[in-house]
């Protein structure tokens, strides 16, 4: 793992492709081999329908990064954090939530730093209260299993997807 610095560059075109996984464990694959190559800090916005796999993906990349406990869903606390030396994953959930407003009150930006690793599902409700996003991971219901939209919207990123792709 390597640390690159406190901010991601956007892209004026993010790079986009898909990827299918037909059971729970090429999700889990994915992001075994996501977390080979990953580079702190990351921001990755989970969307997706519920039951979509996004918190699937959250919690085997967090598992994948070598926290051995309980990954929770945060539906219900909007957030958890894990301290995976020397990394930082802060995994939020903003389903629940009515107004972005309400994210002031989580000091996210208080929470972040150059070692982070921001998970954000349901990141629409998040308003400009979130940092953009280096990668959009959008999960889709498919015929077999799910299929992943993806968009690398920094150079961080994408150098990262095309380490990734090419192995």
């Amino acid at each position: 793992m390597e640390v690159v610095g406190s901010v991601n560059e956007p892209l004026l075109k993010p790079l986009q492709g898909k990827m299918s996984f037909s059971c729970e464990q090429e999700t889990d694959a994915f992001a075994n081999k996501f977390s080979s190559d990953v580079r702190v800090p990351l921001v990755i916005w989970l969307e997706g329908d519920l039951g979509a796999g996004k918190t699937t993906f959250a919690r085997a990349l967090i598992h994948a990064l070598g926290y051995q406990g309980r990954v929770k869903s945060p539906t219900y606390c909007l957030l958890e954090q894990y301290q995976i030396s020397p990394v930082h994953v802060i995994h939020m959930d903003l389903y629940r939530i009515s107004d972005p407003g309400e994210l002031e009150f989580l000091a996210l930006e208080d929470l972040m730093d150059d070692k982070s690793i921001l998970l954000v599902e349901w990141p629409d409700r998040g308003g400009d209260w979130l940092p953009r996003p280096d990668f959009r991971f959008e999960f889709h219901y498919s015929e077999v299993g799910r299929e992943l939209h993806w968009s690398a919207c920094t150079s961080i990123a994408e150098s990262l997807i095309q380490r990734i792709i090419s192995t």
